[in-house]
């Protein structure tokens, strides 16, 4: 049901105008009242929104931490939602921020209490954030674990056709389950969720269909709103629906994040074990003699293609591994090919002979149209990037278009819609053409306002200035010699289990590592004082834990890109990659990490940066965003 604007329409004056005025009100008036400070940037920046929202327009909105952004942008997109009938979409940096998004005492709820307004917000989580139960029911089969016990007794009695079927079956559902155990149960890319015979009692669909009748807000990871954007098509040919419903507006929080999501989005995959486990499934009694010996071949296909995979990967400490394509390799991924068009045909007949459930046969077709597709273009000699990576446990053969610029523009930014891009940090000394030109934007508006902390009085920037093997020794030391919760930040996946695996199990005990339950858990574990360490190397962005929860920041190496094909691309587009990749990607991602430490007027602390010799020589780089002088340890 469409809700009433939060203020009254006149024939005197547009929507556009009333809007202004209220927002006034509130900002000025309403909410100092009660009890929070009226802030000038804050005003500011909702007035520069009001005008995108009258332009359908981009705005890169670069406002400082303590403006107070979501509130800013949270105003005017709750009343242009109303106005449009649409609700408005929030798209943050990941999983995580969501929920910190709606946690209790955060700025949706403090709207909701001070203003007496009733906000009808929803979240989209991605689709691995929800259980499956087909691939429950498997672990059942053939797994072990006490997390199997825990998501039975969370299975609603109406999914057994027993009772009332409520919403379940989210990852943040299990704070203690592991990631490595969730990746056992949750939805995988090869489920063919529309000929699932249990689609109507997933929680995956009820979560959908209760964030499609929002009227205010949906809120979403930045993932999903691109998984969505490249899937739109497809799923409206085939009659589904797309995951996301049409919106009044977007806006980006942590915005500069948008292109890394874009291209994760825009890849195809292939796994190691899938497929040969995909194909087991449908090696039933009654199958015709033909097809049952192209399945064959094609798992030995698949397995030798793999194995000189392996042997044609470029080893190194990176996720992701370059692969130099021997002319073996692409005759072996040749091969695959014809032998998945000779299967493909086959399928035809034995979907006629209904041997194989309906459900296995689609699910396995969808599979190899995918893999057909991914693996044509890896052997072409097209512009696709392709690299070697672990993914849900296995190994994944990752292919992605070399420049998502076109894409973006066609698929995303064509939509005549406002579009918000918030953040702390979208420019390098506030020039945006970094950003602009990573998502192939032209035409945009452009602000940066600054914090209004007096950092002087509560911030303290240490520099170590050591040898890079001895930085977790020292790490160590400062943890140890000073109580202070602390979040420490590493560069990579790798470096942060190379730092875990140095410490005693005495030490682990005061560390929560990312990874080692759902992460939004482990922060809340962190902030009531659980944990003495949050260890990660994602929470470069959006952390937002006030006063005593979080007193220090230590920054493991500084965070440049890896040395991976992804950056490589970029590089090679570059005239001088390390003047327009590399070093704007590392001011980016330090400001985002030492902005993790002020967050309110309350907040104080300390921020550690560990450089050895190489890293010093940046030193002139970095020093213009520090908030304060540093000084040395």
């Amino acid at each position: 049901m469409r809700q009433s604007l939060p203020f009254e329409l006149s024939k005197e004056k547009s929507f556009f105008d009333s809007l202004g005025d209220w927002m006034g009100d509130v900002l000025y008036d309403e909410l100092p009242e009660k009890g929070l400070e009226c802030r000038d940037e804050q005003i500011f920046m909702s007035y520069q929104i009001e005008k995108v929202l009258r332009e359908k327009s981009i705005l890169f909105a670069e406002a400082g931490v303590g403006t107070g952004k979501t509130i800013a942008y949270l105003l005017p997109a709750i009343a242009y939602a109303r106005y449009i009938g649409k609700p408005a979409l929030i798209a943050c940096a990941d999983e995580t921020l969501i929920d910190q998004l709606v946690k209790e005492g955060g700025d949706i709820y403090k709207l909701q209490s001070l203003l007496d307004l009733k906000i009808d917000v929803r979240l989209a989580k991605s689709r691995d954030q929800y259980l499956c139960n087909k691939r429950y029911e498997e672990a059942e089969q053939f797994l072990d674990g006490d997390y199997l016990d825990e998501i039975a007794m969370s299975i609603p009695e109406g999914y057994h056709g027993n009772g009332k079927l409520e919403v379940y079956g989210v990852r943040s559902d299990y704070p203690n389950i592991s990631d490595e155990e969730w990746q056992h149960v949750n939805y995988n890319y090869i489920q063919q969720c529309q000929v699932c015979d249990v689609r109507n009692r997933c929680g995956q669909t009820l979560h959908r269909a209760h964030y499609r009748e929002a009227t205010d807000l949906i809120i979403c990871s930045q993932d999903f709103l691109m998984e969505h954007t490249a899937t739109k098509e497809s799923r409206e040919r085939e009659g589904q629906l797309p995951l996301l419903p049409e919106v009044s507006m977007i806006v980006l929080d942590e915005g500069h994040l948008l292109e890394y999501a874009a291209q994760k989005a825009m890849t195809n995959k292939i796994q190691d074990y899938t497929i040969v486990k995909l194909l087991d499934r449908l090696m039933v009694d009654g199958l015709r003699e033909k097809t049952l010996l192209l399945m064959e071949k094609l798992q030995d296909g698949h397995e030798l293609f793999f194995d000189q995979l392996r042997d044609d990967v470029v080893e190194s400490e990176e996720e992701r591994k370059k692969i130099n394509k021997s002319e073996t390799l692409i005759k072996l991924g040749e091969k695959v090919i014809s032998i998945i068009q000779q299967l493909m045909e086959e399928f035809v007949f034995e979907s006629e002979m209904y041997v194989i459930p309906e459900y296995e046969l689609r699910m396995a077709e969808e599979f190899l149209d995918q893999y057909e597709e991914a693996m044509s273009i890896f052997v072409s000699k097209g512009n696709a990037i392709d690299w070697l990576e672990e993914t849900d446990g296995e190994e994944t053969l990752v292919i992605m278009p070399h420049l998502i610029t076109e894409i973006l523009e066609k698929k995303l930014f064509s939509k005549k819609i406002p579009y918000v891009f918030s953040s702390a940090t979208l420019s390098i000394n506030k020039d945006f053409s970094y950003i602009a030109y990573s998502l192939g934007i032209k035409k945009y508006d452009s602000f940066t306002v600054e914090s209004p902390f007096d950092y002087e009085e509560v911030m303290k920037i240490k520099l170590h200035d050591l040898e890079q093997q001895d930085k977790a020794a020292r790490v160590v030391k400062v943890i140890e010699e000073e109580e202070a919760q602390t979040l420490l930040l590493f560069k990579s996946k790798q470096a942060m289990h190379g730092f875990k695996s140095i410490l005693t199990e005495e030490q682990l005990v005061q560390y929560g590592f990312e990874g080692d339950k759902e992460l939004s858990s482990l922060v809340r574990d962190f902030q009531n004082g659980k944990l003495k360490v949050l260890a990660s190397y994602h929470l470069w962005e959006g952390l937002d834990l006030p006063e005593e929860a979080l007193t220090r920041v230590i920054v493991m190496d500084l965070p440049f890109p890896p040395s991976d094909p992804l950056f490589d691309a970029k590089r090679s587009f570059a005239d001088d990659p390390f003047v327009e990749v590399e070093l704007p990607f590392m001011l980016l991602r330090l400001q985002q990490g030492m902005g993790r430490l002020i967050r309110t007027m309350n907040d104080h602390g300390t921020i550690h940066l560990l450089l050895n010799e190489t890293e010093m020589k940046y030193l002139e780089d970095i020093e213009p965003i520090f908030a304060v002088k540093a000084e040395k340890y």
